[in-house]
């Protein structure tokens, strides 16, 4: 087994990539223009969006940060696009990750308070979720005139219809509303949650092939249009499956790997690394169909391509973040240090590497720079395009987590900041730690007696974070 990737210990990188000026001419035709001109410019000029969301699926689970399982088709994006190498997610937990992603806000904002994870069986959860005022840029690019839909898992809410994909932007939606999924019933347990619009609907097949053969079929529609769209294309894979056991009548998390996408990777000897593998091998496979359908209808010469996961892997369910600390529901890197790769011909360089800090929080006002949409006041991220176009970058605004306490999934509260090199970690019933990840990626040497100034800086970070629904 190849050893990992050695993961950057440097906040920033020493040698920015620079883009030629041909390049800068472009980005100064399409990217600064002046709102009056911008409003002018015709719709179908405007770039087609991909974004392409893996769950539980760990920096140590992709080819091309080090990982032993082969991910030729997602790899392919770093090749042709932007890797990054200290992106992070939103969470370290699915719900609170995507309220992060598609608001551009921290989760404990939320009127709903979703810092922990929507569980689908609950009685309390039945009425949680993404709330109707709380804005997301599906719905800013949708009235803009672009076509937005969802194929996939969405986990924002489930109860009542007004937390709704297609009641917060989504033109479509056809998938999953809860965490999870049995991969080959496509029900919650012996639930029911597969969804057209907002009915229900049966599905046969698996679950990653059911989720691909939509989208290709969706992008075939949207090859013929003149309007741009965007995809969010959000895989349950590789997160276990929830199945459904007869003898005890009760939900149970299983792996659920294709027996073809199992032999793939027969040289893995660990039998949980190897099945939670084999469905990172399909998910990857179903990927390369998606970019080849890019390819074959010419949209992808103009289809902005996110690919990124929605927090650490679950090492009790074969996914690993090595060498960083920590995983899934934890706030130490492992958990919210995640892989991201971008790619837009004639403006990202193919095969460029950055090691600026970035947040999926970022995406929306990277978004609105990319489309040219206004962008509220109120976000927690900024644009990475100075990154994404080997710009120099010498800061990125405060980043901070906080997970909540989950009685039924045996969790409690985490809370974490990071300023520049510095990363303030409150793991539950701790005190809270520092460490410098400049000198210090893993998180080994706790520093926080010698900064009592910067502790408490950053404590007042977190605590802030909570204000301002």
């Amino acid at each position: 087994m190849p050893a990992p990737a050695p993961m950057p210990t440097t906040l920033f990188s020493k040698a920015s990539l620079m883009c030629g000026f041909a390049l800068i001419c472009l980005l100064t035709r399409t990217l600064a223009l002046p709102a009056a001109t911008a409003a002018q410019q015709p719709l179908k000029h405007r770039p087609n969006i991909l974004i392409i969301f893996t769950d539980d699926q760990g920096v140590n689970d992709v080819g091309c940060y080090g990982s032993e399982i082969p991910t030729p088709n997602i790899d392919s994006l770093a090749k042709q696009g932007i890797q990054l190498n200290q992106f992070y997610a939103a969470s370290s937990i699915c719900t609170p990750s995507r309220f992060g992603l598609l608001t551009g806000r921290y989760a404990q904002r939320s009127q709903d308070r979703l810092t922990g994870a929507l569980m689908f069986l609950e009685q309390r959860d039945l009425q949680r979720g993404i709330r109707q005022h709380e804005r997301m840029f599906v719905k800013d690019l949708q009235q803009a005139g672009y076509q937005t839909h969802l194929v996939g898992k969405w986990h924002l809410g489930h109860g009542d219809k007004k937390f709704w994909p297609t009641e917060h932007g989504f033109d479509s939606f056809f998938g999953h509303t809860g965490g999870c999924v049995d991969f080959f019933t496509c029900q919650y347990a012996n639930k029911p949650d597969w969804y057209r619009g907002r009915d229900l609907v049966k599905t046969t097949g698996y679950a990653t092939d059911v989720i691909t053969d939509e989208a290709l079929n969706r992008l075939d529609q949207l090859s013929v249009s003149d309007r741009p769209w965007l995809m969010h294309l959000a895989y349950n894979a590789p997160h276990f499956g929830k199945g459904w056991d007869e003898a005890t009548q009760s939900a149970v998390n299983i792996m659920q790997p294709k027996p073809a996408d199992l032999k793939q990777v027969q040289s893995i000897n660990d039998p949980l690394r190897r099945a939670f593998a084999a469905k990172v091998v399909g998910m990857d496979k179903s990927i390369g169909l998606v970019l080849k359908k890019l390819n074959s209808t010419g949209m992808d010469q103009n289809t902005f391509v996110i690919f990124m996961t929605d927090h650490g892997g679950d090492a009790k369910y074969g996914g690993s973040n090595k060498p960083l600390r920590g995983g899934k529901a934890t706030l130490f890197e492992g958990g919210i240090r995640v892989p991201c790769l971008v790619r837009f011909p004639g403006v990202i360089q193919p095969g460029s590497h950055s090691n600026a800090v970035a947040s999926a929080l970022d995406w929306y006002p990277t978004l609105a720079e990319l489309t040219r949409i206004s962008v509220p006041k109120t976000l927690d991220g900024q644009s990475l395009m100075p990154i994404l176009t080997g710009k120099p970058v010498t800061t990125h605004r405060p980043i901070v987590w906080a997970t909540g306490a989950h009685e039924s999934l045996e969790r409690k509260a985490w809370a974490a900041a990071r300023i520049e090199n510095w990363k303030w970690v409150r793991p539950p019933q701790q005190k809270a730690m520092l460490f410098d990840l400049e000198t210090d990626p893993t998180e080994q040497t706790n520093l926080a007696a010698k900064h009592p100034a910067l502790m408490k800086r950053m404590r007042t970070l977190v605590d802030e974070s909570f204000q301002g629904q």
